[in-house]
């Protein structure tokens, strides 16, 4: 069987769909991938035939000129991508729901569509129906004419469909009750990751306690967030592993106890720290939540408030919105964050997250297909 699964965002969206890749081709399977332009060289490296869609999602680069042509017309590179990747295929899987041509051309191919949300807030209600609708209708029903087929007069619904996957882990994120949708909960879609640390940082994890871990990932962070993330470490009498992410967070001395990283594995990582310090990411939240390890959530935007709620509720962490983050407000929280009770029953949540989801998700989906 011959399977497209399509993607746009930034990692945290490409990855868990490469781990269902991965298992689909376990089954044997031949897996095509869409991705945006900067993973395609990664995807590729894993064996899979990929094509690109939409546009780079990465961090500026140092000294780099903002464009002055206008961004292409990301729907209708959607629309082209996925329909030329998609030919000859039995089935196709969109991650996320910014999947405005996928189920189209599935409806043009006479193949079935599955889409799959990362986080229950995405999926379609009465506040973000009007929202979506704004955004997108237009320019979908205009590359729906293209193709010949009828308008649609709900984005959001059109694109998630009346039985959307749930790729989360049922004890973190259970399904919400929405009418007229039939949710599928696969569990959430983990990639393994084997990649060492590096010498430097293994170095500084032997030299003394645990340190605890900051980070934002590809999240833009106020000027001077880093000083307040050392300066709350501090306070709280903890060494710090500050990740560099989109916002080039960095120290504010070359003390002993706070080293900077880049791209990590967090699955080697977060077992050996005290406490991660993150923006609220599914995925981050989900590879804390298995390591066992208290977090506190700095929640911006989309569903980071939902996880900062769910570490909240299920007593395993702690969270401060961005606008009220200080190094007095953080070192409190880390203090809160790594009492006896938020440790124990981080450790007790780590042991009921399945690692299965992906496999879930594949065999699901072949028999979607069939």
């Amino acid at each position: 069987m011959r399977l497209l699964l399509s993607v746009v965002g930034t990692r945290g969206d490409v990855q868990p769909l490469v781990a269902v890749a991965v298992e689909l081709r376990e089954l044997g399977h031949e897996v095509r991938l869409c991705v945006p332009p900067n993973f395609i060289e990664w995807v590729q490296g894993l064996g899979f035939l990929a094509t690109p869609v939409g546009i780079e999602m990465r961090a500026p680069r140092t000294g780099s000129v903002v464009a002055t042509q206008p961004l292409p017309d990301l729907f209708t590179d959607q629309f082209d991508a996925i329909g030329a990747a998609a030919k000859g295929c039995d089935v196709i899987l969109g991650a996320n729901a910014h999947q405005y041509a996928a189920r189209s051309i599935a409806e043009v191919q006479g193949i079935p569509y599955v889409n799959a949300v990362y986080a229950p807030t995405a999926l379609p209600g009465a506040d973000n129906t009007r929202v979506w609708n704004e955004r997108a209708l237009e320019r979908v029903n205009t590359n729906r004419a293209r193709l010949g087929l009828q308008p649609i007069d709900d984005v959001l619904r059109h694109v998630v469909t009346d039985h959307p996957w749930l790729a989360t882990d049922p004890t973190l994120a259970p399904p919400p009750s929405i009418p007229g949708l039939t949710i599928l909960q696969t569990g959430a879609w983990i990639l393994d990751d084997s990649s060492p640390l590096g010498s430097n940082l293994e170095e500084f994890l032997d030299a003394g306690e645990k340190p605890i871990y900051l980070g934002f990932g590809s999240m833009p962070v106020p000027k001077g967030t880093g000083q307040t993330l050392i300066e709350a470490a501090r306070a709280a009498g903890l060494r710090a592993i500050v990740s560099q992410g989109w916002a080039d967070l960095g120290v504010i001395d070359p003390a002993v106890d706070c080293i900077v990283v880049g791209d990590v594995n967090h699955q080697a990582l977060f077992p050996r720290v005290a406490a991660v310090v993150h923006h609220g990411g599914a995925g981050t939240t989900l590879t804390a939540a298995r390591a066992g390890t208290p977090q506190v959530v700095v929640p911006m935007f989309s569903d980071q408030p939902f996880w900062a709620s769910r570490v909240r509720e299920l007593g395993i962490g702690t969270s401060i919105p961005i606008n009220e983050l200080t190094a007095e407000g953080l070192a409190s929280a880390l203090y809160d964050a790594r009492a006896s009770a938020i440790v124990q029953r981080a450790g007790t949540i780590a042991g009921q997250i399945a690692g299965d989801g992906a496999a879930v998700a594949a065999r699901r989906l072949i028999e979607h297909a069939t």
